[in-house]
């Protein structure tokens, strides 16, 4: 699976999220510890660091933002922590972050930015910018990226769990139709299927 090339020339739009069986990228409380064995396994950190490596903007809703800012800085210091999530951390912590709020002011994380408009409004303006790719993490910012067909790859790691409520990474009508073929595909030792699509054009 290689670099996937970008519309009309510019930078490529990936979209990374974790998915239940039943669609949903959390839960009704929005605690992601339904994933947490998912993203310990082999299979899935090297599938985040394919997507990571050529990336130099990361794209976050304001709850996935604070969760991230919680958690990964202090693993990029952490010499007992899995290599592949310390370079993860260590990207994160030091890569381009715009995170999308209507009610944050001071994002409090380097190399951060706080948009109030929708996703989907900038993308355009991103892909005409100098740099590597953009990466959409989380379902917040993913699927409002998919309501305008924005994106150039979308990968999504299906978690074998059921939540039985919370959003949902399709939900409802209004999608553009829009045609995928699969770029990539492992299988962890978790049963998560890590699937990648690039948008058929």
């Amino acid at each position: 699976m290689g670099r996937v090339p970008g519309a009309n020339g510019g930078r490529p739009l990936v979209g990374s999220v974790l998915a239940t069986l039943d669609g949903r990228v959390a839960g009704a409380s929005d605690a992601p510890e339904w994933a947490v064995p998912h993203l310990r396994s082999d299979a899935v950190r090297e599938h985040r660091e394919r997507l990571h490596a050529p990336a130099t903007t990361a794209l976050l809703g304001e709850g996935d933002f604070l969760r991230a800012r919680e958690a990964w800085p202090a693993v990029a210091g952490d010499a007992a922590a899995d290599p592949r999530d310390r370079a993860f951390g260590g990207w994160l912590d030091g890569v381009e972050k715009i995170v999308f709020s209507a009610t944050m002011t001071e994002p409090g994380w380097d190399n951060s930015w706080v948009l109030e408009v929708d996703p989907s409004q900038v993308a355009s303006h991103l892909r005409r910018r100098r740099g590597g790719d953009v990466l959409a993490l989380g379902g917040g910012v993913v699927t409002r990226l998919l309501a305008v067909d924005a994106l150039d790859r979308l990968a999504v790691v299906w978690c074998p769990e059921v939540l039985g409520a919370g959003p949902r990474l399709f939900d409802g009508e209004g999608l553009p139709p829009a045609r995928w073929t699969l770029a990539g595909s492992t299988v962890s030792d978790t049963g998560a299927h890590c699937a990648v699509y690039d948008r058929a054009h």
